[in-house]
């Protein structure tokens, strides 16, 4: 049976993509994973100072894990498989782990909406998630609820498309969800036109072919804007986005496509590695 892990810190935000997500497991079929990991909180003084035993951590950690997960198998009335993993250890590391175990149909995490340091600590655990997953992770605004994903758009740049687009991945999604996909490119002016882009989406078009997709030209200066705006005029459910490696590695307080598209979506974002 196929699984999708749900990283918790057990807050409101947490909460909601874990409720998203089930109704994802109810679409497709999928169990759930809840997952949490803790860490030991040190006083950073001349002499560091364990604050918390790791016992104490751990009894935490599971009681809040009990209860959610009941309340969870209570809502869904055993309908849905549902499992519950407590670890030490750092968060994405510990992730990383579990996903290369499990092999899950994707990760779904929610991500702080508001600004300031609140939303530069929550937006680093989720940027850095993306950066390390090599499975496709879902990214819920906040206050988002689920609705059957049947309109799926993928921002494409149509840059060196056979090597950076994951096609069986993208692909097997869209037909799991029976979705219809929307292919969104956004320039200005042509600004991104170069001399084998024609070439370049004739390509993207035969790999994807077979689910027959809509193409849509959008004409934006800002590119997180364009495919926001597409994607609230046109009621899409959900939008892929390959996030290229060197943006991921830029400074959370640098702009990148990525970051925007996280953060200022209405509409769930899907990242899926070259």
């Amino acid at each position: 049976m196929k699984t999708i892990i749900v990283p918790t810190d057990f807050s409101d935000i947490a909460i909601n993509a874990m409720n998203y997500a089930v109704e994802l497991a109810r679409q497709t079929g999928c169990s759930i994973l809840l997952f949490h990991a803790y860490q030991v909180p040190v006083s950073m003084t001349d002499v560091p100072i364990v604050l918390v035993s790791v016992e104490e951590l751990q009894k935490n950690a599971d009681t809040k894990m009990a209860e959610i997960k009941k309340s969870l198998e209570q809502m869904t009335g055993g309908s849905i498989k549902i499992y519950a993993e407590t670890k030490l250890g750092d968060t994405v590391d510990e992730l990383e782990e579990a996903c290369n175990h499990i092999k899950p149909f994707a990760v779904v995490m929610g991500t702080k909406g508001a600004t300031g340091l609140e939303r530069v600590l929550f937006g680093s655990t989720t940027l850095t998630t993306i950066k390390h997953i090599n499975w496709p992770v879902i990214i819920v605004p906040p206050n988002k609820k689920y609705s059957s994903i049947k309109k799926i758009g993928f921002a494409c740049d149509f840059n060196k498309v056979v090597e950076s687009t994951p096609t069986d991945l993208i692909k097997d999604f869209v037909k799991e969800l029976h979705a219809e996909l929307y292919v969104l490119n956004v320039d200005h002016n042509n600004v991104h036109f170069k001399p084998d882009t024609p070439e370049q989406s004739v390509l993207l078009h035969t790999l994807l072919e077979d689910l027959n997709p809509k193409y849509y030209f959008i004409e934006d200066e800002n590119i997180e804007a364009g495919i926001n705006k597409f994607a609230d005029d046109n009621d899409l459910d959900l939008v892929i986005t390959i996030p290229k490696k060197h943006k991921l590695l830029e400074s959370l307080f640098k702009k990148s496509h990525t970051r925007q598209l996280v953060f200022e979506s209405h509409v769930p974002i899907m990242c899926v590695h070259e």
